[in-house]
């Protein structure tokens, strides 16, 4: 029997669900699973998640003892993203992405505490660190985090990535894993050229993921590549071959029913003669090319702010329900 697109995919690619929706999860069974602030503002909102919301709340009131307002809304944050992940690792083998709070995005120190804390929530509920990939924004101080992390072992994704500095920079950092959103590099070619589509293998986020994979490739480092923030399907097609490629369910199941042969496009074996020369990212050089670079500085930004206004929305949401919850 023929194979779909989705299967055939995953002959060469990590799939992974972008999603906080255990059921599609259990559905199209990705190897890993990545969540974001908006996804968990989502879900946080819908009855289906009211144990996992009430259990994490629970939690927060129990261990915070004595504390109230912002202090408790935080504990609770922190513990509801955890329980998410949790729940999604009885589903999956592989490893979810549990996010910083973006509002540290320009802050290493607090970055780096934020991302013990995590992992010492989950490793208190007997999850090993190996199966968490903490996710933090591509700036320079949150790449700096990243290193100092990886070091300890905690491993990264680092994630709102629209450059190739940027990922030159999280690759030198020993980064365990990188997402460039290419969706949304789309969005912002589309709005800035006026054009209402470009052919799949022209799509500037497919070009610009391409370009990274084959620099990676090429000069041999261990960060793995995985495209993210897909506008169709036809993106996914044209970035077969990928490390890993996180897709949201609705685009899965266009996979799942997509037939004919899937080629793959990107391939380690030819990076060699694609990849282009070494280019040295020092922080001076970061911040001259991401200056430079006016669709990797506006999505980015705009990826932080629309991250932080999720999770104030999502603090909202908490403090609201621990103000009428029993103690």
């Amino acid at each position: 029997m023929a194979q779909n697109f989705l299967e055939q995919l995953k002959a060469f690619t990590v799939v992974v669900a972008d999603t906080g929706d255990f059921q599609s999860i259990v559905e199209y069974r990705p190897r890993d699973a990545t969540t974001n602030p908006s996804l968990l503002a989502a879900a946080a909102q819908m009855s289906a998640y009211d144990a996992v919301v009430e259990g994490a709340l629970a939690e927060a009131r129990r261990e915070a003892k004595g504390a109230s307002g912002e202090a408790l809304v935080a504990e609770a944050m922190d513990r509801l993203g955890v329980a998410f992940g949790r729940k999604i690792l009885e589903i999956i083998p592989g490893r979810v992405s549990t996010e910083v709070d973006a509002r540290l995005s320009f802050d290493t120190e607090k970055t780096v505490a934020k991302a013990r804390r995590l992992i010492e929530l989950y490793q208190a509920a007997g999850v090993p660190k190996e199966r968490i990939l903490i996710k933090i924004a591509s700036t320079w101080e949150g790449i700096r985090a990243a290193e100092r992390l990886e070091r300890e072992g905690i491993h990264c994704n680092l994630t709102l990535l629209f450059g190739l500095h940027q990922a030159i920079a999280c690759a030198d950092a020993g980064a365990t894993l990188i997402s460039p959103f290419v969706g949304r590099i789309l969005d912002w070619h589309k709005k800035k050229t006026g054009r209402d589509a470009y052919p799949p293998a022209e799509d500037p986020g497919v070009v610009s993921v391409t370009r990274i994979y084959n620099y990676f490739k090429k000069h041999g480092y261990q960060t793995e590549v995985m495209g993210a923030s897909f506008r169709n399907a036809d993106e996914i097609v044209e970035l077969a071959g990928c490390d890993l490629l996180t897709i949201a369910p609705k685009l899965l199941g266009e996979l799942a029913k997509r037939e004919g042969t899937l080629e793959r496009k990107l391939d380690p074996q030819k990076a060699g003669e694609r990849g282009g020369e070494r280019i040295r990212v020092d922080e001076a050089a970061f911040r001259t090319m991401h200056d430079e670079d006016q669709m990797a500085s506006d999505k980015l930004a705009e990826g932080i702010d629309g991250f932080t206004k999720s999770i104030v929305e999502l603090e909202a949401v908490l403090a609201k329900r621990l103000a009428g919850a029993t103690p």
